[in-house]
């Protein structure tokens, strides 16, 4: 008898314990499913999140300064003259544009076969203009008075570059990037001009659509952005076309599009414009990522189009050219602060 009583009671043991190994499989299954989902996140849902690496860099957010234009223009090149003017591309209109220090917007030149896209202003105060077509695949360099007047060629429209961004070394030499080439065809670089504007040297070839280019405060070390690729190039100079041994090297790999143009400050910190992503990057001497700089309204979509920046002489405030693209809000220039001030005007003559 009793053993007939134990074995009932193992089986009704054995019911409930199957019972609830069901119910536990379940539950369990509802909570694999549930961890096998992705699922976005403040980090995450925006059409530019941040990478991870660079999530807790220093950071602030611009601010709006001064509204170009309600349509979309696609803004860049800004540099500031010994008169404290503003001067930038407007590449949708082929034009140089001048913004007076109390806002006053007005027209420099207007180019016809290649639209403006970097600007350098030498010693003298001639505005010399780094300018291209994307369809034609060709460009050139120029220089013109800061009126406009007395437009010379430093790069000729055949010699089969195509200029992107430009700065003057200390002797009054001129690096220009060369935005030929894709991802897979590195047919661009950097070239030196030399001061009388005779010779034309590679520096640095072999590159996808070379875009930003910029000096150390001293002159000896060429910084390069490699947009085709995503590279940010440091290279240590001899002499104003001879890379130092063992001088040549890739400090960092960018994630998402896209390097574009560069500025350099006092301190020698490096400040890379991410077109695509609305914010600006920041690097140490040494290409170390230190800080950023966000625009508003990126986790929306908008003023993703950030191509380049230049820092006022004398002060540590940066302004940032970019458009909105499509997305209503047109051409912005936006304004934060950079670690350390400009390097002087000039300070490379």
């Amino acid at each position: 008898m009793l053993n007939i009583i134990k074995a009932g009671a193992s089986k009704a043991v054995r019911i409930v314990i199957a019972v609830l190994s069901c119910v536990a499989m379940s539950v369990y299954a509802q909570g694999h499913t549930a961890a096998l989902a992705l699922r976005y996140d403040s980090q995450t849902l925006g059409p530019v999140p941040v990478p991870p690496s660079e999530r807790n860099l220093q950071t602030v957010v611009a601010e709006p300064w001064f509204k170009v234009s309600d349509k979309r223009m696609i803004l860049e090149g800004p540099a500031f003259d010994r008169d404290g003017n503003l001067l930038f591309c407007d590449v949708s209109e082929s034009r140089v544009l001048r913004l007076t220090p109390d806002k006053r917007l007005s027209v420099v030149v207007t180019e016809k076969q290649v639209s403006p896209g970097g600007i350098a202003i030498h010693q003298d105060g001639r505005i010399f203009i780094a300018a291209l077509n994307l369809v034609e695949r060709t460009g050139d360099i120029i220089a013109v008075k800061p009126d406009g007047t007395d437009r010379q060629t430093i790069v000729r429209l055949d010699a089969g570059y195509m200029p992107n961004d430009l700065v003057f070394d200390r002797n009054g030499g001129l690096y220009f990037s060369d935005f030929r080439g894709t991802s897979t065809d590195p047919a661009g670089g950097v070239y030196y001009v030399s001061p009388d504007g005779k010779t034309t040297t590679p520096v640095l070839p072999h590159l996808a659509m070379a875009n930003g280019v910029a000096l150390s405060p001293n002159g000896k070390v060429l910084w390069a952005t490699e947009s085709g690729r995503n590279l940010l190039h440091r290279i240590e100079l001899l002499s104003a076309t001879a890379i130092a041994p063992v001088g040549s090297a890739i400090p960092y790999h960018f994630i998402g599009p896209l390097p574009d143009s560069m500025r350099v400050d006092s301190d020698g910190n490096v400040y890379v414009a991410m077109y695509g992503q609305a914010r600006v990057l920041a690097f140490n001497r040494n290409g170390i990522p230190i800080g950023q700089v966000l625009l508003p309204g990126r986790d929306d979509g908008h003023n993703l189009e950030s191509t380049n920046m230049v820092i006022k002489p004398g002060t540590n405030d940066l302004y940032i050219v970019t458009t909105d693209a499509e997305n209503g809000e047109g051409a912005t220039i936006f304004h934060a602060k950079t670690f350390a001030n400009a390097l002087p005007l000039y300070s490379h003559q």
